[in-house]
C-alpha cells in the first residue's frame, strides 16, 4: 500500500505517468521537462504563463530548475517496476509475483508461458503450442474439449478430431484449419476485385451521368437564350409593322380629311364675306337705303344652311359619328388582326421548340381563326356579337374555357375533374398547405391571369348563403380576415347583401356600396377592359342589366375569382355541395 501511494506521489499531473527528466516552478510544483515545455509554448501567444496545477501566474515565462533528488527516486521507482512492454502485454499465466510478458500460448493448459516455463513446459502431443492469445477456450471444441484443427466443408464448422472421427461431422469432407483458410481468402479476394471493378463501373456511371446532365441543362439554357432572342425579333419586326401601319393609316386620314377641311374653309370665307355685308347695312343712318337692300333672309342661303346642318353632323352628329366610328373600327381590326398573326406566330414557333411545356403557359393568345376571316383580297370581315349594355357593351363570340386553379383552393372546396366546377364540402380534401392556397375564406382562383385585351364571362351561382365573386391580383393576401374578396386594394366582388339578402353590393378595399338593383337573377356577367382600367358587373335578365362598373388603373394580371360561401349554399344534387358554373368568351377585334 505505502508502494503504491509513493508511486501516485512521482506521477507528473500533465501525462500522469512517471517524471521524465523531473524540473521545478518556483510556486513548488514539479513536472516532466518536456511537458511543462509543451504547457509553457501554448501560453506563448497570451503572454500569460501560469502553473497547471496551482494557477500561480507569471509575469514572464518561468526559469525550469531540475530537480535532481526527485529525478533519483524516480529510477529507483522505475528499475523495481516492469517494462511498458511488458506491462502491456499477455503476461505469463505462472509468473504471479510480478508480470512476466509470455511468449507462447499452450491450448491443452490453456495457459501462457514465458521463457522459464516454456522450458520445462512438457513436450507431449497433445500440448500444441501457439502464439500468445487470450482467448484459449475459443480454439477448443465445446463438445470434446478438443483443440479445433479441421473445416467441416458440409457444415462450414471448425471441429475437432474426434468431432471428425465418431461425432456430428462423422463421414463430412473436412479440411485442415490452414486449408480452408487460404481457400476463404481466395474467394475474399474475387469478392473484393468483383466489388472493386463494379465500384470503378459505378463510378464511370456517375461521372457520365454528371457530364449527360451538365451538357442537358447547358443545352436547354442555348435554346431558351435563342428562344427569346427569336421573341424579342418577332416583337421588334410586329412593332415595326404595326406602327407602319399606324402610320399609313394616320397619311390617308388625313388625305380624307384635307377635302373636308378646305371645303370648311370656303364657307368659312363666304359667311365672314356675308357677315360684313349684314355688319355694313346695320351701321347705315339712312332708312331709305336700309330698306331699299334686299331682304335679310336672302342673305343667307337655303342650300348652305343645310351644308351647315350636314356639317355639324360631321362634327358631331350621331348618325355619321357611327359611320366614322365605323372606319374606325376597321382600321383597327386591321391592327388588331396584326397583333393577333404576330402573337400566333410566336405561339407557334414556341409549340415547336417547347412541345411538352407550352401548354402550361395557358390560352394566353387568341386564336384569330374561331373570330374573323380573311378574304383573298384582304379585306376582313369582323364577326362581333355585340350586346348592349350599362357601360357601352360586351363583345366576344364562341365560349373558351376557362379552369379553376385547383393549387388556390380552399381545402373545403371540392374542384371537379375538368376544373369547372367547386362545391363545398365538410370533408376536408387535406391538400398540401402552400403560401398559394387559400387559409381563411372559401375561395379559388382561375389558373389563366388576363394582362390585356377585353374579355368577358358569365357565372352561374347556386346558393342559399353567402356568396361572391370578382377578380384580383395574383399577389392577394391567401390567410387572415383580409383576404376575402374585396376586403383588400388587391380585389374587387360583387355579391348579395350581407343583412338585406334581396339587394347587391359591391365592394373593393374594405369600402362597400349598395346598389340599388333588387336581386332577381342567379346568373351573372363579369366584363373586362383591362387598357381602359374597367371592371363591370352585370345581371343576365332580359335585357341584360348593368350593375356596376369600377374604373382604375391595373397593375398586375387579373384572374378571376370565386367565394361560395361555406355551408350556408344551397345543396345541389345531394353530399353537401354547392354548385358554382361559368362560361368564358374573349373578346375580340
Amino acid at each position: 500500500m505505502a508502494s503504491a501511494d509513493l508511486r501516485e506521489e512521482l506521477l507528473c499531473s500533465i501525462c500522469l505517468s512517471l517524471y521524465t527528466d523531473p524540473v521545478t516552478l518556483r510556486c513548488g510544483h514539479n513536472f516532466c521537462r518536456v511537458c511543462i515545455g509543451q504547457y509553457l509554448n501554448a501560453q506563448d501567444r497570451s503572454r500569460d504563463y501560469s502553473c497547471p496545477e496551482c494557477r500561480t501566474v507569471y509575469r514572464r515565462r518561468p526559469a525550469l530548475q531540475r530537480n535532481i533528488t526527485l529525478r533519483n527516486v524516480v529510477e529507483r521507482v522505475r528499475s523495481t517496476e516492469p517494462s511498458n512492454e511488458e506491462i502491456t502485454g499477455i503476461r505469463c499465466t505462472y509468473c504471479i509475483h510480478s508480470p512476466v510478458p509470455a511468449v507462447k500460448s499452450c491450448l491443452h493448459c490453456e495457459a501462457s508461458l514465458c521463457d522459464d516455463h516454456l522450458r520445462v513446459h512438457s513436450k507431449g502431443p497433445e500440448h500444441v503450442l501457439t502464439d500468445p492469445s487470450t482467448s484459449l477456450e475459443n480454439r477448443k471444441c465445446p463438445v470434446h474439449k478438443k483443440i479445433l484443427e479441421y473445416y467441416c466443408t458440409e457444415d462450414a464448422a471448425c471441429i475437432c478430431v474426434t468431432c471428425s472421427l465418431d461425432g456430428e461431422h462423422r463421414g463430412h469432407q473436412v479440411e485442415t484449419l490452414d486449408e480452408a483458410s487460404e481457400k476463404k481468402k481466395k474467394k475474399l479476394r474475387d469478392v473484393l476485385q468483383k466489388m472493386t471493378t463494379k465500384r470503378e463501373k459505378t463510378e464511370k456511371r456517375l461521372e457520365e451521368s454528371r457530364r449527360k446532365a451538365q451538357e442537358k441543362a447547358s443545352g436547354e439554357a442555348e435554346r431558351v437564350t435563342a428562344l427569346f432572342k427569336d421573341i424579342r425579333k418577332w416583337l421588334d419586326d410586329l412593332k415595326k409593322r404595326i406602327l407602319s401601319e399606324v402610320s399609313r393609316q394616320e397619311m390617308h386620314a388625313s388625305f380624307l380629311m384635307s377635302d373636308v377641311i378646305q371645303e370648311l374653309e370656303i364657307k368659312k370665307d363666304k359667311l365672314s364675306r356675308k357677315m360684313k355685308d349684314i355688319e355694313e347695312l346695320c351701321n347705315m343712318t339712312d332708312p331709305l337705303t336700309v330698306l331699299q337692300e334686299p331682304d335679310t333672309g336672302d342673305l343667307c342661303d337655303p342650300e348652305e344652311g343645310g351644308d351647315e346642318e350636314d356639317t355639324g353632323g360631321h362634327d358631331g352628329g350621331e348618325e355619321d359619328t357611327g359611320g366614322h366610328d365605323k372606319t374606325h373600327d376597321i382600321n383597327m381590326d386591321i391592327i388588331a388582326w396584326m397583333l393577333h398573326e404576330g402573337f400566333s406566330d410566336i405561339k407557334r414557333n414556341l409549340e415547336t421548340i417547347l412541345p411538352s411545356k407550352f401548354d402550361l403557359l395557358g390560352p394566353q393568345y387568341p386564336n384569330v381563326s374561331q373570330t374573323q376571316d380573311v378574304s383573298v383580297s384582304g379585306t376582313k370581315n369582323v364577326k362581333d356579337t355585340i350586346m348592349a349594355a350599362g357601360d357601352g357593351g360586351i363583345y366576344g363570340e364562341g365560349p373558351v374555357d376557362i379552369l379553376l386553379d385547383i393549387n388556390t383552393a380552399y381545402n373545403n372546396l371540392l374542384i371537379s375533374n375538368d376544373l369547372k366546377t367547386a362545391n363545398w364540402t365538410d370533408i376536408n380534401q387535406n391538400r398540401p398547405d402552400t403560401a398559394e392556397r387559400f387559409q381563411y375564406y372559401p375561395q379559388v382562383m382561375s389558373s389563366r391571369g388576363f394582362t390585356s385585351g377585353r374579355h368577358y364571362w358569365d357565372v352561374e351561382i347556386r346558393r342559399s348563403g353567402m356568396w361572391r365573386v370578382g377578380m384580383c391580383y395574383p399577389s392577394i393576401d391567401r390567410r387572415g380576415n383580409q383576404s376575402g374578396i374585396g376586403d383588400n386594394n388587391k380585389s374587387w366582388g360583387l355579391c348579395a347583401g350581407l343583412i338585406n339578402r334581396t339587394c347587391y353590393i359591391v365592394v373593393h378595399d374594405q369600402e362597400v356600396i349598395k346598389l340599388p338593383q333588387q336581386c332577381c337573377q342567379d346568373r351573372f356577367r363579369i366584363s373586362l377592359d383591362y387598357e381602359a382600367g374597367k371592371l363591370s358587373f352585370y345581371e343576365l335578365c332580359d335585357p341584360i342589366r348593368h350593375l356596376h362598373t369600377f374604373t382604375t388603373t391595373f397593375t398586375e394580371p387579373l384572374h378571376a375569382v370565386w367565394n361560395i360561401g361555406g355551408g350556408h349554399i344551397q345543396i345541389l344534387g345531394g353530399g353537401g355541395s354547392a354548385d358554382l358554373r361559368f362560361h368564358h368568351k374573349s373578346m375580340e377585334w
